[in-house]
């Protein structure tokens, strides 16, 4: 795909081209959309020695969260799970020692209260999820979690007989979103990784349905397109527009927030969207979206009609302000 950059958005291309320049991103991705599809996309910067190019596949970390979400939400409206469905009837084993009950709708919301295990954890997923042991009662709290997508994808394959990957590549696919993948091979290196804590081998062995995806701009900027079409009536798309309002109600309300996202970021949750409609330091609010440890950026705009994705690789991207980048975008300056 060749790259584009109307004059519409100047101050959003020169804002991530000076980041680059900067030396605060090794290189960059950006690429904005709205539902007839992607109005401007280039790259900037340099990969281990060449030119980075628009279709650089990047590793997608916590955006795969929404992904695998979209998933589970067809199944919902397909009438094969609900909100309200246990993860015990996918894992009978979950939860022996608990005496709540969480269901997809706490999972997908960060409020199952199953305790965390490290990203690169050494030990199946399956096994972290049953025996990690639980941090608060489903329903009370709020803590980000990665290791409850293992119970979405469970229940999406007992209700569905598909893993979790091929119902996203399912619906994914015909929208030409063809570059989403768990095989690492050929992606941008993330320089920091090891640095910050993570070991990215061990990491893409555990094949996370939170976090493990691989993908190009021009996957997520089908999905955004696509969601904005559904916005504006689309009754043949990825969902029902009855289903994306349900994905896009919050579920954290009032309950307490805890760290890395106190309510102090002015955020909620929905099904598996972040939804930034309290968010001090956005022009307009109304945004659902998601962004990935390795800086990845992936936001959906319905008033303003815009999608817009910044592909990174860079945990570590310090003086890199993305709600900078949102407005600028949303302005069209």
């Amino acid at each position: 795909m060749p790259a584009t950059s109307p004059a519409s958005f100047l101050a959003a291309f020169d804002a991530v081209r000076r980041h680059v320049s900067e030396g605060r991103l090794p290189s960059a991705v950006l690429g904005i959309a709205t539902s007839a599809g992607v109005v401007a996309l280039d790259a900037f910067g340099s990969v281990e020695g060449r030119p980075a190019r628009v279709d650089d596949p990047h590793a997608l970390f916590s955006i795969t969260k929404v992904l695998t979400g979209i998933s589970a939400a067809r199944a919902v409206e397909r009438g094969l799970l609900t909100p309200q469905t246990p993860l015990r009837d996918a894992v009978p084993e979950f939860g022996a020692a608990r005496e709540d009950t969480v269901r997809l709708s706490h999972l997908v919301s960060h409020t199952s209260g199953i305790s965390e295990p490290p990203l690169d954890t050494a030990t199946p997923l399956r096994a972290e999820l049953t025996t990690r042991g639980r941090d608060f009662a489903a329903g009370t709290a709020a803590r980000y979690s990665t290791i409850a997508f293992d119970g979405v994808a469970a229940l999406i394959e007992h209700a569905t007989g598909r893993d979790w990957e091929t119902s996203i590549a399912d619906w994914a696919t015909p929208l030409g979103a063809d570059g989403l993948r768990l095989d690492p091979e050929g992606a941008v290196p993330i320089l920091d990784a090891a640095p910050a804590g993570l070991d990215y081998d061990r990491f893409v062995a555990t094949r996370s349905a939170g976090a493990a995806l691989v993908g190009r701009a021009s996957d997520l900027l089908s999905i955004g397109s696509a969601l904005l079409r559904i916005h504006e009536g689309d009754r043949d798309g990825i969902l029902a527009p009855e289903t994306l309002a349900m994905m896009l109600r919050p579920l954290t309300g009032d309950v307490p927030r805890l760290e890395p996202h106190p309510v102090e970021r002015g955020q909620d949750w929905g099904f598996t969207w972040n939804l930034r409609s309290r968010a001090p330091g956005l022009i307009d609010r109304d945004v659902y979206g998601h962004s990935g440890w390795s800086g990845t950026e992936f936001w959906v705009h319905p008033t303003a009609g815009l999608a817009w994705v910044l592909l990174t690789a860079r945990a570590q991207r310090e003086g890199v302000d993305a709600d900078a980048l949102d407005n600028a975008i949303v302005a069209r300056r």
